[in-house]
């Protein structure tokens, strides 16, 4: 009930910066950030909705509060107006799909970082935390994320393919080897390679899980990195 209550209260926060900015609240990192915090909270109480997902909650709620806490201390901008590139129907149906597959990475992730010490737990046969013993089995919680991330990776590709035609009416090509959309590009390499990976005959589950918690690495890397310290046709972070 928490939860659902913060996500309440992180829904208007996202709404309310909408009616401040006369937008859709995705012009900076800070917008971003709010953004995907508030679908990834919605991913997961919706989820929960259907079953019994307390014992994840932490594992949701934990990274939420990092992003929000330093949405609010480092990345906080002001209400501005959009650049010229950015005034597009694209930015809407764009960014918003990506950090609606930023929030199922995240929950993928999650549950990927549960499989692998729930197996390690197994696998040593010998009593783990408390809390551990009131999850899911391994080859369940591991289950979970690869459904997770099959529902993402289609989003992803989506993303990435808006991506290029919105740079095609933007700047004239569908392709500038810009910093973000070569780390977008690597994103879906990786994920990929965890898809096929899982679906490959003599491939360990485990080792398909760090692919896929590799990937985890490069959109957090995408988001907090590229943003901030790389220039390009993409440096909006609004810092």
């Amino acid at each position: 009930m928490l939860t659902l209550l913060g996500t309440v209260l992180l829904v208007a926060g996202v709404v309310l910066r909408a009616a401040e900015v006369h937008r859709w609240p995705l012009g900076n990192m800070y917008e971003f950030a709010i953004v995907g915090g508030m679908f990834t909270l919605l991913a997961y109480v919706g989820w929960a909705s259907r079953r019994d997902l307390r014992w994840l909650g932490v594992f949701v709620v934990g990274p939420v509060l990092l992003v929000l806490g330093a949405a609010i201390t480092v990345w906080y901008t002001d209400a501005s107006e959009l650049m010229p590139s950015l005034r597009s129907y694209w930015l809407a149906i764009h960014v918003t799909v990506a950090t609606m597959t930023v929030a199922v990475f995240t929950l993928g992730a999650s549950l990927g970082i549960l499989y692998l010490i729930q197996d390690r737990l197994e696998a040593a046969d010998k009593p783990g935390p408390a809390f551990m013993g009131r999850l899911p089995s391994a080859r369940s919680l591991e289950r979970m994320a690869y459904g997770a991330h099959i529902v993402a990776f289609p989003m992803w590709t989506f993303t990435v393919i808006a991506g290029a035609i919105w740079a095609r009416q933007a700047w004239g090509s569908y392709w500038n080897w810009d910093p973000k959309e070569v780390w977008s590009f690597v994103i879906w390499v990786v994920y990929a390679a965890y898809l096929h990976a899982r679906a490959t005959t003599g491939w360990r589950r485990q080792n398909a899980t760090w692919i896929a918690l590799a990937g985890f690495a490069c959109v957090i890397l995408n988001f907090a990195v590229v943003n901030m310290y790389f220039v390009g046709q993409h440096s909006y972070s609004g810092l």
